[in-house]
């Protein structure tokens, strides 16, 4: 197999994407800006066609935003979005009707909160042939018909068609919302933290489905969560994000056993084993994360960094390639793992769904 054959095709490509929430202060006839939010700072990623990409954080990182900007729920303040080579941004902007419908049918959305997202007013069967009335990609004499296809592939039966979701329990509310997604024939899914608001043991399900989903179809995810646990079982490669930056870029295996960042260690450490007998070395980091209205000078993490050097605060570490495919922006590492450490057991939280 040729080189060029082996090379990933980037689908999602981000380029220096920042998103700022200005703060205004209200006087007696006219507000003033006062300050800003750096929600994300200057953020590049590349998700490759196939793979799913885990981004993860702690809550208030920034993951949730910069997906929000891809798919426009969100109007960046600077930055570049490419998808299938289209400037995303451009087309967003331009409000072609058209044009925004044709790449909105290629990029979805799953949101955290199944119940929240879907309309109490609506029946599923509605909910699912919504997407397909709006595009119109398919002929109406088939909306029917493929309304009950996506029921079925997503572990659902034809009678719960005439259901509203609060008649459905919360693991069935997401596999609505993953139908619904699927509607439109996607090539890029967002998977928004899509288990976090459902029982330990229904998660796993959804998981397997996604993944069985992701197999039949051949669609690329951008998974979002902080259970490094799901992120383990899911993603081909893992970017790290603290604080609107992305300090770590890995393939999984790779990230697991050798991490380099402090931050990214931490993270690893605070993974639950289902062993009470097997000690954990958990890295406990100080204080709080720090505000987002006025970020810490140099490198974000070095207030709380058990590893920080004085060029920590004095200037931004850039994100560079330190290992093969492995990309770093830290001034003082972790050393690196020694040639051929096993990679520690893939966390398998339930047997593939049929």
């Amino acid at each position: 197999m040729s080189s060029s054959q082996l090379r990933p095709e980037p689908v999602l490509e981000i380029s220096l994407l920042t998103k700022h929430y200005p703060i205004y202060e209200r006087g007696l006839l006219l507000k003033r800006q006062t300050g800003v939010v750096h929600a994300v700072d200057n953020v590049s990623l590349t998700v490759n066609r196939g793979e799913t990409l885990g981004l993860v954080g702690e809550s208030g990182s920034g993951k949730s935003t910069l997906a929000k900007c891809v798919v426009d729920l969100e109007t960046p303040t600077k930055g570049i979005i490419s998808f299938n080579g289209n400037d995303v941004l451009k087309v967003f902007k331009s409000r072609n009707k058209r044009r925004v419908l044709a790449l909105h049918r290629e990029m979805q959305y799953i949101f955290q909160n199944p119940y929240a997202s879907l309309d109490p007013r609506m029946t599923v069967a509605d909910i699912i042939m919504e997407p397909l009335m709006v595009h119109n990609h398919i002929p109406r004499n088939r909306w029917i018909s493929t309304m009950y296809e996506l029921l079925k592939m997503v572990g659902l039966e034809e009678y719960h068609a005439e259901r509203y979701p609060h008649e459905f329990s919360g693991g069935q509310r997401q596999r609505i919302c993953i139908a619904r997604a699927l509607a439109v024939e996607p090539d890029l899914i967002i998977a928004d933290e899509p288990v976090a608001s459902l029982d330990v043991s229904i998660r796993a399900q959804i998981l397997n489905l996604l993944k069985d989903i992701q197999n039949k179809l051949g669609l690329t995810y951008l998974y979002i969560s902080h259970d490094l646990s799901t992120v383990q079982h899911m993603c081909d490669r893992v970017a790290v994000m603290y604080l609107g930056k992305i300090v770590e870029i890995a393939d999984t295996a790779e990230l697991f056993v050798n991490s380099l960042h402090p931050y990214t260690r931490a993270l690893l450490s605070a993974i639950p084993i289902p062993d009470p007998r097997r000690k954990i070395d958990r890295i406990i980091l100080p204080g709080e994360v720090p505000s987002p209205i006025n970020p810490p000078s140099g490198c974000r993490f070095h207030p709380r960094c058990p590893r920080r050097i004085e060029m920590c605060s004095k200037a931004e570490p850039q994100l560079v390639e330190v290992l093969p495919r492995h990309w770093l922006a830290c001034y003082n590492p972790w050393p690196a793992a020694k040639p051929g450490t096993p990679s520690p057991p893939v966390v398998e939280t339930a047997p593939p769904s049929d």
